[in-house]
């Protein structure tokens, strides 16, 4: 199969946050761009300890119409096979995609073999994307000269306005609104809870969950240019 026939979803494999809390991926983040991709592309999953990402349990109950992409024997089994990231051949894909929750924020930024396949997909010039908290994975990205994939570039994330109405700015270990900023990027971001999706160049940021369907569109729209 043609490398531009397949996008690679990455999860979180965290189920804690910094303070105990119940995290994981969150679901409507998967499920809104998975459904309009998936018409279109082969999509893989993939996480730093692979099999099970696990979902943040408040999102199921805030999303209870998207309970369905859980109930998904592909999507389930899809989930079940989620490829170790290490595992992982950007060759294989034409763009890569980072599911938000509050759990990437704590286990991917740091972790060297995403830093490396990210960094690889952004150095081929392949599509990079991210929603809400998703853009934390990508905080130690950059060229092949150093330079952060957020240094000069218009980006989106969860808002620090966002993460104070939603009570968890100490569960995570860095405001992402912040740490685009301080490496250079240009923040922009919708009122708290509503739409903000930005390309670019090719990476494309989604600000929050409502931001998911539009995420999914602006891939879609880019990889079939």
């Amino acid at each position: 199969m043609s490398n531009t026939r397949k996008v690679l979803f990455v999860f979180t494999s965290t189920d804690k946050t910094l303070t105990g809390k119940d995290t994981g991926w969150y679901l409507p983040e998967a499920a809104h761009p998975y459904y309009v991709l998936s018409p279109h592309f082969d999509i893989d999953f993939a996480a730093p300890k692979g099999p099970n990402p696990p979902v943040d349990p408040s999102s199921t109950e805030l999303f209870k119409d998207d309970t369905r992409f859980l109930d998904d024997q592909t999507v389930t089994s899809k989930l079940a096979n989620a490829k170790k990231l290490s595992d992982v051949d950007p060759d294989d894909y034409a763009a890569i995609f980072y599911v938000g929750g509050h759990g990437p924020v704590i286990d991917l930024p740091e972790d060297p073999v995403n830093v490396k396949l990210a960094s690889s997909f952004y150095r081929a010039g392949k599509l990079v994307a991210a929603v809400c908290h998703g853009p934390a994975a990508l905080v130690n990205v950059a060229d092949a000269s150093g330079k952060s994939i957020f240094a000069g570039r218009h980006a989106t994330a969860f808002s620090n306005a966002e993460e104070e109405q939603v009570g968890r700015i100490k569960d995570v270990p860095f405001l992402v609104e912040d740490k685009i900023k301080s490496l250079g990027g240009i923040y922009e971001a919708a009122e708290p809870m509503q739409p903000e999706v930005i390309v670019s160049g090719e990476v494309i940021t989604g600000q929050n969950p409502a931001s998911a369907q539009g995420i999914g569109e602006a891939i879609l729209r880019n990889l079939q240019k």
